[in-house]
């Protein structure tokens, strides 16, 4: 397992568009009171400043098991990989964590912090927010219509998180 060290959100390496469209991200978040967690690969999202915080905003669709644990959870975890994990973001984003420990499965170590987020421990970056904003996508107000993405009128629900922690591996 790696060790981190705490950098500013400004500080973050690298072309977080980049990160997020071509390297990935696993979204985790945890119940409340348990250990229980799930997480799932993402290659949607963004990163900016807004409401004069540094934020970032992910995607999740109803029918993830993940959405479960985001709606009821305050705080969520945004983790980068190596390419050495590219297997484990591969089996993360096409399992559901309601049939497999995805973790158990990848191998991955999961961390918990003290504000009720989870990570894990072979990460190079890992963003940690404060929920903001949460809401539904919705048909009438695409612009430019989406229905490739959205043959089912399954909608992403968006959710905006303040970045609380940006943790770096220091060795």
């Amino acid at each position: 397992m790696k060790t981190f060290k705490q950098i500013k959100p400004n500080d973050i390496p690298g072309n977080i568009i980049q990160r997020i469209s071509e390297q990935w991200m696993l979204i985790s978040a945890k119940e409340k009171d348990s250990n229980k967690f799930n997480m799932m690969t993402a290659s949607w999202g963004m990163a900016g400043f807004m409401w004069n915080k540094p934020v970032i905003m992910c995607v999740i669709r109803p029918h993830r098991y993940t959405y479960e644990f985001t709606e009821e959870s305050d705080v969520a975890a945004f983790t980068f990989f190596g390419d050495e994990y590219r297997d484990a973001l591969n089996f993360c984003g096409s399992k559901s964590g309601r049939d497999y420990d995805k973790a158990k499965e990848t191998g991955l170590t999961p961390c918990f912090d003290i504000n009720g987020a989870v990570y894990f421990g072979e990460a190079e970056l890992v963003i940690i927010g404060k929920k903001l904003y949460v809401d539904n996508y919705k048909e009438e107000n695409f612009v430019v219509p989406q229905h490739n993405w959205y043959p089912n009128k399954d909608y992403h629900r968006t959710y905006i998180y303040e970045i609380t922690d940006v943790l770096i591996r220091s060795d």
